[in-house]
């Protein structure tokens, strides 16, 4: 009792109004349980008011007295009594008053007061209190109440106190201090509500959720409350005072995290890149708010500041030095956003990249940058196993590296960049994938242009294209222009008009050239010359009208004209005349396989390529024995090799294509018969004249089938398939002097596999259809798990060919034993694999193989 009796009135106050708070919150059904609580209250008048308050407040059901207790409340929480009793009431009390408060939102009384009397009295104890506990309190019990009035009415509070500046206000007495001591529990909790206000909202309210709620509203709110506790940092820093910017770098941090980095840094991002641009404290800020961000969180926040700033000056300015303090933001910029992903755009690799170099303590991370990179494109490894994308964003993150260095440190590295530019570009041109190879002609190209060897540079002849030209320009450095608007000012810049002068309509338009006195009117030099660019010089030689005369002039002449005339000859030759063709075709063929272009005749590899393939149609069986032989021989080159292939397909496509040449000849035929044909030699000639007559002045709604079907012809490639097909397969494991198929060439072993799909799909309904699947599928089953990705495309689409030729009963009988290992491998490959061309042929053949299934199954 002593030291009840030693506390002051400021005490008293708010121990009792606890002490009712919680028997409020407890057994407010209970009357005689709330007096008999109170009761037990010492007996000072401020006591004796407040609980009286309370029990009104409870109890009453008469207007009147209701208002005049929420006014004494709100008299309590504005501060008006004294100011010890009013801060205690609100760090102790203030919660539990508002739970109340909400407990009671569907009572007939709360219905019946004013518009006004519940803005003033009823909804300003929630605006007027520490605005973090009125926060949880409101979200708290949005997610107690059921739908009706009285939660439609606590929306609105929570609206109105987004709107009238409650993040403002929360953030700030953060920022101050005047905070309250919350244990670690309630300030995640407090950082759960204020980040995933969206969310809960949404989860509650659905379909009936407030604009103000959703996350652009919501986000560009609290983005603006971000900013102004910025701005009151740096003003109370200006006046000499501390602040804090712990909870703030934990607001932003938690939001990120949350998926709303874009959200919050659209806005947020701008404004810091402005007001940094001449202010040294808002740089200090900044840096402040950066290093304070929690490890937890810190990759979204700094992912979201470098898409959102999009410039390394401006970088430099809201970041500082946070890359060289904090190691995991060192290993977010300098290796996983450089080396792990591959989704970022070129702009932002050049804030990277130009934040590293834009001070002299960041530089060491740019070369440290380099190195990695420079392992990384240089490895096989590397380019074997990632897919064409990663390894084109790896490519040009090291040519922006190459172009921020400077003259001693290329010295530095020159050696390094020689080993990296030599060693990938044989990893990059070894690689059966033509966009690779191109890749690694252009890298080379830029470095060796980078390091100034003696002068001498790398030149490659490859397709220029935009992917290209746009690496090429990776090599110019861009200037960082500074051109931030003020996000405020919504006034565009003058665009210089240059004045147009006025032309009296008095003067004439046209001037007249005097005339020279002494002109020559019979002269020449006034007459227009001749466009003679598209002038042909005329050859005196004649092309070729025979095939031996044209295996002569590709042989032996050494007239570019005559040899160009021969080749463009050859084809028409070859296809007009089919029996000197097939006495000849395999030493022609011969004849074009070993020709060179000595002459650069335009056209020459299409030229060749389509003679040869019209040589393989018109004699398939001699010529295909004749390329499949030697496409194992000696003494061939890898181009010459990929030759026979492409031959061996196209011949095959063209074999099996319907014949047209007939059909027109016969078309032809009946046309110049019609044409000749006398009117009295056909008896009937005159009915078939009436006849279409009558037709063409009849009208149909519907005339039928008006044309014949199309009639079946024989298929010229199934009888010769297996001479294309199997002599490819007899010698693929036996390595030549100058060959290894299953050695270093996998770019011919890849094309040699999808060559063999391309013969097995071609052959489908042919009689050695299933014979050829079995064989094709016993090759590939091997190099299934090739690390070259151009050999696992050909082993894909293999077996999708073998899927779509082999019959439904012979593919289940074939696949009887490793039918399960074959599906698992497929699953594999496609959810797996680091192309994404093997991941589809995966997805296709897992198709057709469940479908060959179902219709086995249901087979009778």
């Amino acid at each position: 009792m002593d030291d009840m009796q030693s506390m002051t009135r400021e005490e008293e106050i708010p121990a009792s109004l606890g002490r009712c708070v919680l028997t409020l919150t407890s057994s407010s059904s209970e009357p005689r349980e709330l007096i008999s609580t109170l009761q037990t209250l010492t007996s000072s008048s401020d006591t004796r008011e407040l609980i009286a308050t309370l029990q009104t407040l409870n109890s009453s059901s008469d207007t009147r007295e209701l208002i005049s207790t929420l006014q004494t409340l709100n008299d309590l929480t504005a501060d008006v009594p004294c100011g010890a009793a009013s801060a205690e009431f609100k760090s102790s009390y203030y919660t539990r008053t508002l739970q109340v408060l909400i407990s009671r939102i569907n009572a007939d009384w709360v219905q019946q007061l004013t518009v006004a009397q519940r803005r003033d009295l009823w909804d300003g104890l929630f605006f007027h209190g520490p605005p973090e506990q009125a926060l949880l309190v409101l979200m708290d019990g949005l997610g107690t109440l059921s739908p009706s009035a009285g939660r439609d009415h606590l929306v609105d509070i929570l609206e109105e106190f987004l709107r009238s500046g409650g993040l403002d206000r929360l953030l700030w007495s953060y920022c101050q201090g005047q905070g309250p001591r919350d244990s670690p529990q309630l300030r995640e909790a407090l950082l759960g509500r204020l980040a995933g206000l969206p969310d809960l909202t949404a989860n509650r309210l659905h379909p009936h959720n407030r604009e103000l709620f959703l996350p652009e509203r919501y986000c560009a709110l609290l983005a603006t409350a971000l900013l102004h506790a910025l701005e009151n940092t740096c003003q109370a820093l200006r006046n000499g005072c501390d602040c804090s910017l712990v909870f703030v770098a934990q607001v932003l941090g938690k939001v990120c995290i949350h998926g709303n980095s874009a959200l919050v840094f659209g806005l947020l991002a701008p404004r810091l890149s402005l007001c940094t641009r001449s202010d040294v404290v808002w740089q200090r800020v900044s840096w402040k708010l950066m290093e304070n961000v929690p490890e937890r969180w810190l990759e979204p926040v700094v992912t979201g500041m470098v898409l959102a700033i999009g410039r390394p000056a401006a970088l430099s300015r809201v970041l500082g030095n946070l890359v060289l303090k904090n190691k995991k933001a060192q290993f977010l910029l300098t290796h996983k956003m450089l080396l792990l992903q591959y989704h970022h755009q070129t702009a932002v690799l050049r804030t990277i990249l130009g934040y590293l170099a834009a001070d002299r303590e960041r530089r060491p991370l740019l070369i440290q940058v380099l190195r990695s990179v420079c392992e990384t494109w240089s490895s096989p490894s590397s380019v074997r196993n990632t897919p064409v994308e990663q390894q084109l964003y790896v490519s040009r993150v090291l040519l922006l590296s190459a172009s921020l260095l400077r003259g001693e440190e290329i010295t530095l590295l020159r050696s390094e960049l020689l080993q990296c530019m030599l060693g990938g570009m044989q990893s990059h041109l070894d690689s059966g994938v033509v966009r690779l190879r191109r890749l690694g002609m252009v890298v080379g190209e830029c470095l060796s242009s980078c390091m100034d060897l003696n002068g001498t540079k790398l030149a490659f002849e490859f397709e220029r294209d935009e992917e290209t030209e746009e690496l090429r320009s990776l090599m110019t450095p861009q200037e960082d222009e500074e051109s931030d608007p003020d996000p405020e000012d919504g006034i565009n810049p003058c665009t210089d008009v240059t004045p147009v002068p006025r032309e009296s309509p008095m003067l004439p338009e046209l001037e007249e050239t005097p005339a020279e006195p002494d002109s020559d009117l019979d002269s020449d030099d006034d007459l227009t010359p001749y466009d003679m660019s598209c002038d042909q010089e005329l050859s005196k030689a004649t092309p070729p009208r025979y095939l031996s005369d044209c295996m002569d002039a590709l042989q032996t002449s050494s007239d570019a004209g005559h040899v160009e005339l021969s080749l463009r000859a050859a084809e028409g030759l070859v296809r007009k005349n089919v029996s000197t063709t097939r006495e000849v075709s395999v030493q022609m063929v011969r004849v074009l396989l070993h020709l060179e272009d000595r002459f650069s005749t335009p056209g020459f590899l299409s030229l060749r390529h389509t003679t040869m393939v019209a040589l393989a149609v018109t004699d398939p069986a001699p010529v295909a024995k004749y390329l499949t032989s030697e496409f194992y021989s000696l003494n061939y080159s890898l181009r010459q090799r990929l030759d026979m292939l492409e031959v061996l397909a196209m011949s095959a496509q063209e074999l099996s294509q319907p014949i047209r040449a007939g059909e027109a000849l016969n078309e032809r035929a009946a046309l110049v018969a019609e044409v000749t044909s006398y009117p009295g030699d056909d008896p009937v000639h005159w009915r078939q004249v009436v006849e279409r007559r009558i037709q063409g002045k009849t009208r149909r709604i519907s005339k039928g089938v008006t044309r014949p079907p199309a009639k079946g012809t024989a298929n010229r490639y199934a009888p010769v398939a297996g001479h294309f097909f199997f002599p490819l397969l007899q010698n693929h494991d036996r390595p030549q002097v100058t060959f290894d198929l299953l050695g270093s060439d996998h770019l011919v072993l890849g094309r040699l596999i999808h060559t063999l799909g391309l013969l097995v799909h071609l052959a489908v309904n042919a009689p050695v259809a299933p014979q050829m699947g079995r064989a094709l599928l016993d090759f590939v089953w091997a190099l299934r798990y090739h690390a070259d990705q151009m050999v696992r495309r050909g082993v894909l689409f293999a077996v999708c060919s073998v899927f779509l030729s082999m019959p439904s009963e012979s593919l289940l009988t074939e696949l009887s034993e490793t039918l399960f290992e074959t599906r698992a491998w497929l699953a594999d490959v496609a959810e797996a694999d680091s192309d994404a061309d093997c991941r589809s042929l995966a997805v296709q053949s897992l198709v057709l193989l469940e479908k060959s299934l179902k219709r086995q199954l249901e087979a009778p």
